[in-house]
């Protein structure tokens, strides 16, 4: 049996991947729920992961402080298990950078959302 941490990222992936970095977090979920939803092995739990960081920036965008928590600590709780890396994705990174916002998050509380310092905003990497 293969491992799907060494298969090529699918193209729903690296155009959710691709959207997530431009900052298009309600996007991003359309495209990487797509993949979530069609994927049947473990490795789904990957593209979730991505897929809710992602959903964490938008509640930021939003004001919704409990939903960009709830999504940043459940998104990194998937993609632990595919650090460092999987399909060529910088997982650890990834998981650096969510928690970095979540920090910030956390500072900011409920009333300074507004103030989020969109420097933090994920990006992520391939290893090549």
């Amino acid at each position: 049996m293969s491992n799907p941490c060494e298969e090529p990222a699918p193209c729903l992936l690296r155009r959710g991947i691709e959207q997530l970095n431009r900052g298009e977090f309600f996007h991003q979920h359309e495209t990487l729920e797509v993949l979530w939803h069609d994927e049947t092995r473990p490795v789904r739990a990957l593209y979730q992961g991505i897929l809710q960081i992602g959903v964490a920036l938008y509640h930021v965008q939003r004001g919704n402080h409990h939903g960009a928590v709830y999504m940043l600590t459940r998104g990194a709780g998937y993609l632990r298990p595919y650090a460092p890396v999987c399909q060529k994705i910088d997982v650890a990174d990834l998981l650096v950078q969510a928690a970095r916002i979540l920090a910030a998050v956390d500072r900011l509380g409920p009333d300074r959302l507004d103030a989020f310092d969109w420097s933090l905003a994920p990006h992520v990497r391939w290893i090549d």
